[in-house]
């Protein structure tokens, strides 16, 4: 916390000598504008306080709402149109889906775990399978989580980490993915708690530095919710097949062996996978980009049916419940 104060007793000593040397004008040659803002001066105390998540609070509450804030909370309190969100895709999704897939190939650490002599795929698994229900536990978007992960592996492509900090890298990339794609971030204090106070704030700190320097500050990665995302409204799919569709992400997401796949891949396999699954008529979406996900397909689904899983929508949920089961030092309390 960072403490700003104009008191007696503080700045009024340092700027004594120039009081002495400067005449300071009488309040009778000063308008009446001019000395309320001397007084204002006077009066004025700033405090500026910034949380452990590294955002800076508010300094003060007004008690009067400005037209902005009226204008934004009647913007948040309208729902919204039903066929709005697929008419903005129209306009807009497109482009903003070929600018994604021309970054893809910048931003997906292949063979994160190369370089990594003392982690493995199964500690991996573990866990992001630990993350996932910790970005659900503060109420973070799914795009936060795919992020965290991403820039997980794309830090462990580039440098070596001993594993008795490997949960840290994890905390902390959800944290730098938490101050990326979130209005607010979850203090360190909370997520240091959830690995039982072994690391100190220090420590994240550091290391959220490091990661940062060793990704060159470029966080904005394609990721696989976004994929996801312009799938599902592409075909305008339903609740539960997004749902369920979200769900064989989480699962490609923590299992290393889907890690060679590029996200905007993963996203139409899963997609089609939840299709095939409801048994859903609407199909796939007319793209180009997933037409040419046809000759990876069974690899894919080769790779999901590897996870010992009966191609039935409680069998999936059911196992990702199962691979969100912790051991008892990393469980959320």
């Amino acid at each position: 916390m960072v403490s700003f104060e104009n008191c007696e007793g503080g700045f009024d000593s340092v700027f004594k000598r120039s009081r002495m040397n400067v005449a300071s004008p009488s309040p009778e040659t000063l308008t009446l504008a001019q000395q309320r803002q001397t007084a204002r001066n006077r009066k004025q105390k700033l405090v500026s306080k910034l949380r452990d998540s590294g955002f800076e609070e508010d300094l003060a509450c007004s008690p009067i709402s400005s037209p902005a804030k009226n204008e934004i909370s009647l913007l948040m309190s309208q729902k919204p149109v039903a066929g709005q969100l697929c008419s903005w895709y129209l306009q807009y999704g497109d482009i903003g889906f070929m600018i994604q897939r021309e970054k893809e190939a910048q931003f997906h650490p292949c063979k994160s775990l190369a370089r990594q002599p003392q982690l493995t795929a199964e500690a991996r698994c573990k866990l992001v399978s630990w993350l996932i229900p910790v970005h659900k536990h503060f109420r973070l978007s799914f795009e936060c989580c795919c992020l965290a992960v991403n820039i997980m592996d794309r830090f462990l492509a580039s440098t070596p980490v001993a594993a008795d900090c490997f949960q840290l890298i994890g905390v902390t990339a959800l944290l730098l993915a938490s101050k990326q794609v979130e209005v607010c971030s979850p203090r360190i204090s909370h997520l240091l708690s959830l690995c039982c106070d072994v690391f100190t704030k220090e420590q994240l700190c550091n290391l959220e530095c490091l990661i940062l320097l060793r990704l060159n500050f470029r966080l904005s990665a394609p990721t696989l919710a976004f994929f996801l995302d312009y799938y599902t409204n592409c075909i305008e799919a339903s609740q539960l097949c997004s749902n369920l569709a979200q769900n064989v992400c989480e699962l490609t997401l923590a299992d290393y062996a889907f890690n060679k796949y590029p996200p905007s891949l993963t996203a139409s396999c899963a997609l089609r996978v939840a299709s095939e699954l409801l048994k859903s008529k609407q199909g796939l979406p007319e793209h180009e980009t997933i037409h040419s996900h046809e000759v990876q397909w069974d690899s894919f689904v080769d790779e999901l049916c590897t996870q010992s899983v009966s191609f039935q929508p409680t069998a999936i949920s059911k196992m990702c419940h199962t691979k969100c089961e912790l051991p008892q030092r990393m469980q959320l309390k």
